[in-house]
């Protein structure tokens, strides 16, 4: 695939996010129109809870609004996740992002984020559900495809690699571990990666292996997802540049 092509499915496919302590009004607003671009709009904006509105008030229809919950400690608490998944979905979120609780499961919590996994599929219902298992923190493949799995046998809709906010994010070892479980699974299940994914090179890594595990046709913002701020400022040079 050359470096035209994919940029275009990566725009379709990227959600534009900032989830930043010094975001504002602005910020997000900034945000939601470069979310509409001359090539096609972005699957969707990924925001904190309470810009949810200003999203809502700048977007077109064509463009989801996603948002994080026990975000980005991966908190267990289930009446945070409540309380928080339910402003969300008030406030008109499209998609929640939730962290697995990923310190619980390593130290051999699997019951806790089982219950945590059922509850926030029970709140989000119809919506989608991304669980995140902050692969980077999870380190061994072994423990990539366990929290995997328990998000496959959750229900969620998307399985995302990483919060972007712990030293090691996004990389090609855990999204194929990852979309090994889901192809196994045999389950209408999407992928997004996401944190440190800076130019197309990035994203393309994350592409291929998409394409080689689950074929070409898989590839739509139905199932696959970047996460990212920087990335389509540099999408849209090459599409500006044509290469």
């Amino acid at each position: 695939m050359n470096d035209v092509a994919a940029a275009r499915i990566l725009i379709r496919s990227l959600d534009l996010t900032s989830l930043n302590r010094g975001d504002t009004q602005e910020t997000i607003k900034d945000l939601c129109a470069r979310a509409v671009t001359p090539y096609g709009p972005t699957a969707a904006v990924c925001v904190c809870p309470e810009f949810i509105p200003t999203a809502l008030r700048e977007l077109t229809d064509n463009v989801k609004i996603a948002t994080v919950v026990n975000f980005p400690d991966g908190s267990a608490d289930l009446k945070r996740l409540e309380k928080e998944t339910r402003q969300a979905l008030k406030l008109g979120a499209d998609e929640i992002d939730a962290v697995l609780p990923y310190r619980d499961f390593l130290n051999g919590g699997e019951k806790i984020c089982a219950e945590f996994l059922n509850k926030a599929r029970e709140l989000t219902k119809d919506k989608t559900l991304k669980i995140i298992i902050e692969s980077g923190e999870l380190k061994s493949t072994v423990n990539i495809r366990k929290a995997a799995q328990m998000a496959v046998d959750a229900g969620a809709d998307f399985i995302k690699t990483s919060t972007g906010k712990t030293p090691v994010s996004a990389t090609p070892e855990a999204a194929n571990a990852i979309l090994e479980v889901i192809k196994t699974s045999g389950k209408d299940i999407g992928f997004k990666a996401s944190g440190g994914i800076k130019t197309l090179e990035d994203a393309k890594k994350y592409l291929s292996l998409a394409v080689a595990v689950m074929g070409p046709d898989w590839i739509s913002a139905k199932h696959f997802r970047i996460g990212a701020s920087s990335l389509l400022n540099n999408l849209l040079e090459h599409l500006d540049k044509g290469y």
